[in-house]
């Protein structure tokens, strides 16, 4: 049975400052702590689930800490609309500096909205991409619906955060900035190593990352919409990039 404090701790980490303070974040489902548990186990605190999920999951519970709940307790410490049967509580990955060589990396310009990120992240996980690099003004990885939106791929991809702002300065590999009025990305060759920048949902590359670009690269247009979702741009834009 779960007590107030275990409650209230829980339920904190929905908030960024208190998932900075104590290392931990929430993520929650089913597939998604099952992915998490072939992955990741080690980097999970403990486990909250139902005894239906539990009897199906038994077998990769070994020396993980666990306690079994009632639906109405799940209700207290889920953050989705509709709790599906499970919650964990992990500790946060250690993310490293990328350094590219004889691979395609994302840099994510200031994509702030949660959804977009996650899908980012499990796009780039789709095409064997192992490093994100985000801007300052990002989303936070840990935010709920990055994680949901990610579906587990956040424990495949690095995803390092530019705090500085300086690795694109640093880069001698190739940058194909991702603009309306840019090349083709059907005249662009497939690439085997390169960063493909990605802006703002609604401002685009700002113009000091568009300065160190390479090469604008952009999806022609056919028909009347303003612009693409960034996350549907990038998978668009990776289909005829990647080998």
């Amino acid at each position: 049975m779960l007590n107030k404090s275990e409650i209230k701790d829980i339920a904190s980490l929905a908030f960024k400052k208190q998932r900075d303070d104590t290392g931990l974040f929430v993520a929650e489902g089913t597939k998604i702590v099952s992915e998490f548990l072939y992955t990741i186990p080690h980097q999970i605190e403990k486990i909250y689930a139902t005894q239906d999920w539990v009897a199906k999951n038994e077998m990769f519970l070994n020396n993980i800490s666990l306690s079994i709940i009632s639906p109405i307790e799940l209700e207290k410490i889920s953050q989705l609309k509709t709790p599906n049967q499970v919650v964990a509580v992990l500790k946060k990955i250690v993310p490293v500096e990328p350094f590219i060589s004889n691979e395609v990396a994302l840099y994510l310009d200031t994509i702030q909205d949660p959804g977009n990120f996650g899908a980012i992240v499990r796009i780039a996980d789709w095409f064997g991409l192992k490093n994100i690099i985000g801007s300052e003004g990002c989303a936070d990885i840990y935010n709920a619906k990055v994680i949901q939106s990610s579906m587990a791929s956040i424990a495949r991809v690095n995803i390092w955060y530019d705090v500085n702002q300086d690795w694109l300065a640093k880069q001698k590999a190739s940058i194909l900035a991702a603009t309306l009025n840019g090349k083709s990305i059907y005249d662009q060759q497939k690439i085997i190593e390169g960063v493909v920048l990605i802006g703002n949902e609604s401002r685009g590359v700002r113009s000091e990352f568009l300065q160190m670009a390479t090469a604008e690269i952009t999806i022609p247009k056919i028909g009347a919409a303003e612009s693409l979702n960034a996350a549907v741009a990038t998978g668009i834009l990776l289909s005829h990039l990647m080998h």
